[in-house]
């Protein structure tokens, strides 16, 4: 079982994640704000954080930005609102998944244990590339070495999250290959990814985001999926 950390401003959301996580078998720490969150992450290990987004103190991206400067905890953030722009900050601050309010009991619970499953679960070794392995496409302005999880754009090295990089080299050791929607949420999120086809299109527009003029070698294929278009 699990020790949670649950952060919101309101008392009565902790306290119904802490009844379902107990209920499930979990152990639950709380904290009323972001800045609570930070000293707790710093003081003591927990397996993975439920967190808020708008709370006094300091916000959940603003928490999730500095924790994550060490520490690599799993983190789920709530949010009363589904917009695209709040799943796409929060994905850029490293966090794992996204849970809308109001939600069930059976949905955050079974979440939290996919995630959970997925970072004890050994890499599929599609995405662990061979060692020492650099690809270089784009005359070198485009450089990958896929061992040291290091991305070159144009001589400068990209800042990615761990999922984006995941993303990237799964699909740069695939390239030219059109993979589907599924096949990539399933070799990527893995098997038991409990989420919407919607988590990879954000994860794509990060990941071009990322590539800057390189974007374009992610080719959508409407209604299959995506490819990685290029040659070395």
């Amino acid at each position: 079982m699990y020790h949670i950390l649950v952060v919101d401003d309101e008392e009565y959301i902790r306290r119904l994640i802490a009844k379902f996580a107990v209920y499930e078998g979990h152990t639950v720490t709380e904290a009323a704000d972001g800045m609570e969150a930070v000293r707790l992450c710093r003081e003591n290990q927990y397996d993975i954080m439920i967190i808020d987004i708008m709370m006094p103190e300091l916000d959940g991206f603003s928490a999730c930005r500095e924790i994550r400067k060490f520490s690599q905890i799993p983190i789920i953030m709530l949010s009363a609102r589904g917009e695209e722009y709040d799943k796409i900050n929060g994905f850029e601050v490293g966090v794992d998944d996204y849970v809308v309010k109001p939600f069930s009991r059976k949905e955050l619970m079974l979440r939290v244990e996919a995630i959970m499953k997925r970072a004890g679960a050994r890499p599929a070794p599609v995405i662990e590339p061979p060692r020492n392995e650099i690809v270089t496409l784009a005359d070198g302005g485009l450089r990958a070495d896929l061992t040291a999880r290091i991305v070159y754009v144009d001589g400068k090295r990209a800042d990615m999250t761990p999922k984006e990089y995941d993303l990237f080299f799964y699909m740069l050791k695939n390239r030219n290959i059109a993979l589907t929607r599924e096949k990539l949420i399933c070799d990527v999120w893995g098997y038991d990814y409990f989420g919407d086809d919607r988590t990879l299109d954000t994860h794509i527009k990060l990941l071009r985001k990322s590539l800057g003029k390189y974007s374009d070698y992610i080719v959508t294929l409407r209604g299959v999926g995506y490819r990685f278009e290029a040659e070395e």
